[in-house]
């Protein structure tokens, strides 16, 4: 019998990813819902539509995501629907707190019918400003510091909180900078590589000594599913990403070379917030799961360009 499964924010770039495997297993049948609020119509898989159905809906709308869940009976629940962008929840901390209305909707319809387990796209802006390194899902300290990361830590909460409740099961993925072809131009990654196509400046805010760790959409998408498939880290809290760090000036640096660009870097003042100096995680966990070695920052970059229609827009 084919397992039913939900992904809300199905057409955003992570959601994407993930339905576009899982739909490759014919064991699957996969229900995308998005409100298209910063989703892509293009994104969703090209594939035969056997065993897939994409829906309009807003999550975010009790009756509208009530209407989807009670139709299908759900076995799995990935929750990825989210307000995303730094610049755009930054500008929209309104929007961001909204999302809260979809995380209740979401889990209470989960505990009230036929899922096993939900899958919640969390972010490691719930650590705030780092604390220890590597950060590690059970012993560094929450931080949250603006709107999107507290939203996430209460979406934990309420994971947490369900399962002691109603005995609703879950797994907790803390995504740290996840990139591919299908993310959109406005996170470093992509932002960096459509610059430097476009042979344009690229802006770095303060000096570009701040760290970060990069971790290719097939690491991420496939940890994931491992973990759905294998039904590993029942109720546990799993950082997704890489442990290479690189800083900022150097990825704009290794981003110029790798495309041939005649971009030139240029020095902004700092960001006033949600600039973290280091993102830094423990990814034992993940390792465990991929079991496998993580994709290197060059391939990665190199299979991005591969395909940058959705980078430049």
């Amino acid at each position: 019998m084919q397992k039913k499964i939900l992904i809300t924010g199905g057409a955003g770039f992570i959601g994407s990813c993930l339905a576009e495997k899982l739909i490759k297993d014919p064991d699957n049948f996969v229900v995308i819902v998005d409100n298209l609020s910063t989703g892509n119509l293009e994104k969703l898989p090209d594939l035969p539509k056997d065993n897939w159905r994409f829906l309009k809906c807003n999550v975010n709308d009790y009756r509208d995501i009530a209407e989807v869940m009670l139709s299908y009976n759900f076995d799995y629940v990935f929750h990825y629907a989210a307000f995303v962008g730094v610049q755009r929840t930054q500008a929209n901390p309104i929007s961001v707190l909204n999302d809260l209305k979809g995380i209740e909707n979401a889990f209470s319809l989960c505990k009230n019918s036929s899922v096993r387990r939900v899958f919640f796209a969390s972010s490691s802006e719930v650590y705030g400003e780092p604390v220890d390194l590597p950060q590690n899902e059970e012993t560094t300290p929450l931080n949250s510091r603006i709107p999107y990361a507290v939203v996430k830590n209460v979406a934990e909460a309420f994971l947490t909180s369900y399962k002691k409740e109603y005995d609703l099961d879950f797994t907790i993925f803390r995504f740290f900078n996840t990139y591919g072809s299908k993310q959109s131009p406005d996170f470093v990654m992509s932002k960096f590589i459509k610059h430097a196509l476009l042979d344009e400046d690229i802006p770095i805010y303060g000096n570009g000594k701040q760290t970060r760790t990069f971790c290719f959409i097939d690491d991420n998408v496939d940890a994931c599913i491992n973990a759905f498939k294998y039904n590993k880290y029942v109720n546990e809290v799993l950082n997704i990403g890489c442990d290479k760090e690189i800083s900022i000036l150097d990825l704009a640096e290794t981003v110029v070379k790798l495309t041939g660009s005649k971009s030139k870097i240029v020095f902004k003042p700092p960001l006033p917030e949600g600039d973290m100096k280091r993102r830094y995680p423990d990814i034992r966990k993940m390792r465990d799961l991929l079991n496998r070695k993580l994709i290197s920052l060059e391939e990665g970059i190199k299979k991005t360009l591969e395909d940058t229609r959705f980078i430049i827009e």
